[in-house]
């Protein structure tokens, strides 16, 4: 009893960081990336290379591994440790070839009938003119539409940062989960405050403003479990982060495996469609 109640305060401290910690927590360099939660929570990962049209993006990482035994696929952002790591991965922010790596991916796996499971961690897209020039937001589209398409059980984790189309080109899924102290919006705290009072400094109550914590997005809908992590954060503990991780992970692709493909579908869509209804009601929408 004393134990749970220790807990408790304990989980009580944390929920009282502001969004900007949070954002913070997200972006702080020990976190654990998705080649983190490959090493301590799947096994046997091959990992695939290229998009077939241009190049291979190591900002995307894609592979098959085994889940508890079941074959898979995992399809995440990458970031780097150190400058040269950094600047081989991109800082985590895929070209259009990195998207279209993910899609090819995820269609091999549809094919042999495995479950995908997507860790978003990226500060937003690329948006330098030579990925623009080999179509940006064509490739993030294409995979807006080909993930809702996927027949197969699509589970998708923000772990980090979850930036803008960046993030939600491999964000369409049957469930969205977050780690405790992840961000997801549609553009970082510095670049509204810049746009809204021509101030990044003002970040922090853009942070509160934009809604964009795990805990705020549960509360909308739009994220359906928020996952706990270590004290004080993910980077305190790498293994025990992905421990958590793991439990959820199990126990939602045990559920999403009891759905009927026609049933995944139309929740997967209603899903995406959802997004775009922050704070409306029906009598506003009549």
């Amino acid at each position: 009893m004393a134990k749970e109640k220790a807990q408790g305060k304990e989980k009580d401290q944390t929920d009282t960081r502001t969004a900007f910690e949070r954002v913070q927590l997200a972006r702080h360099p020990e976190r654990p990336y998705t080649l983190d939660f490959v090493d301590r929570i799947f096994e046997n990962f091959t990992e695939i290379h290229g998009d077939r049209r241009f190049a291979d993006d190591p900002a995307m990482v894609c592979g098959f591994a085994t889940f508890h035994g079941m074959p898979m696929l995992l399809v995440g952002h990458q970031k780097g440790r150190d400058t040269k790591q950094r600047q081989y991965r991109n800082f985590g922010m895929p070209k259009p070839e990195g998207y279209r790596k993910a899609i090819r991916a995820m269609k091999l796996a549809d094919k042999f009938d495995r479950p995908i499971f997507c860790f978003i961690d990226t500060p937003g897209a690329y948006p330098g003119i030579d990925a623009e020039e080999r179509g940006q937001a064509e490739a993030i589209a294409n995979n807006l539409r080909e993930m809702a398409k996927l027949t197969v059980p699509v589970l998708v984790t923000v772990i980090g940062e979850g930036g803008s189309g960046g993030a939600l080109a491999i964000g369409v899924g049957d469930q969205v989960l977050m780690l405790e102290n992840a961000i997801y919006s549609v553009i970082s705290p510095e670049g509204c405050a810049a746009i809204l009072w021509k101030d990044s400094s003002q970040a922090a109550r853009a942070a509160e403003e934009l809604k964009l914590t795990a805990q705020d997005l549960q509360h909308e809908g739009i994220v359906d479990q928020v996952i706990d992590e270590p004290k004080g954060g993910a980077q305190n503990s790498h293994d025990e982060a992905a421990r958590l991780l793991d439990i959820v992970l199990s126990a939602r692709l045990a559920e999403s495996s009891t759905h009927s493909v026609e049933e995944r579908l139309t929740r997967r869509y209603q899903k995406l469609r959802q997004l775009g209804k922050w704070g409306t009601s029906d009598s506003n929408s009549a």
